[in-house]
């Protein structure tokens, strides 16, 4: 992490889990095990959306920003089922995930579909905290570097300067995501430093210093603060660890080192 130069970000995705019924007693249980934690870094939840509000309203005061985990790259229309950013932000919510791995493969997302999601977010004042990853087998091919670097130029294809100092990459094999097999801490920092010289190339290497680059493969209480102190990696993207409170808590400590 360089904090000089840009944010250090731990974020929940709590996918289809948790009860806006329960939001409260998270809340209450994530802070009483972690205090001061706006000083070292931002911790988000995307939560699904009918838990955003109670999420919103479980963290008074703003300890802790809420994000969503999808969005529609539409502004309002005849799309049914569908959100858009305006409805998020109007809400309150700060954050949104887009181009997860499980939106690609289960929903057939595509990176053209990202890239105009990424630019309904930023139009909307929404942080998008944008997946990237290569597959068990894409790994083997050994086109890792080659795939990411792709879907980050996609996704940010269109994407101003100052715009895309506000966008988050979440850099996430797909073959760590919950199978409990996690990227090496120097693999990780391989290709979250090759996706920062991506962006440079695209705009600028001060830009790219200032864009926060998470790691999203099964980071965990006992892994992150390894993971956490590669010079690339500027905070996680954290799912069933962060369902827990008392393990969030513990990442969201291991980002203060």
């Amino acid at each position: 992490m360089n904090r000089d130069k840009r944010k250090t970000i731990i974020a929940g995705n709590w996918k289809m889990n948790m009860l806006a019924s329960g939001a409260e007693a998270y809340a209450n249980d994530l802070l009483s095990n972690v205090s001061g934690f706006e000083a070292w870094c931002e911790a988000v939840i995307c939560a699904p959306y009918p838990l955003l509000s109670a999420v919103r309203d479980a963290f008074r005061g703003g300890a802790v920003a809420v994000g969503a985990q999808n969005m529609s790259e539409h502004e309002s229309g005849a799309y049914t089922g569908e959100v858009s950013a305006a409805q998020l932000t109007d809400i309150g919510i700060g954050y949104v995930i887009i181009g997860h791995s499980e939106r690609r493969a289960l929903f057939g997302e595509t990176d053209e579909k990202v890239n105009k999601k990424v630019h309904a977010a930023l139009n909307s004042s929404l942080i998008p905290i944008i997946c990237v990853g290569e597959s068990l087998e894409q790994r083997e091919l050994g086109i890792t570097f080659d795939l990411v670097a792709m879907q980050v130029k996609t996704a940010l294809f269109g994407v101003s300067k100052d715009f895309v100092s506000r966008a988050v990459i979440a850099y996430e094999p797909v073959w760590a995501i919950g199978t409990g097999k996690t990227a090496t801490p120097e693999d990780a920092q391989a290709v979250c430093k090759a996706i920062r010289d991506v962006i440079g190339g695209l705009y600028d290497a001060d830009t790219a210093e200032s864009v926060s680059i998470l790691y999203g493969g099964s980071m965990n209480d006992k892994n992150a603060a390894e993971l956490l102190s590669m010079q690339d990696i500027d905070g996680g993207l954290i799912g069933g660890a962060s369902l827990k409170p008392e393990s969030f808590s513990v990442i969201i400590n291991a980002a203060n080192r």
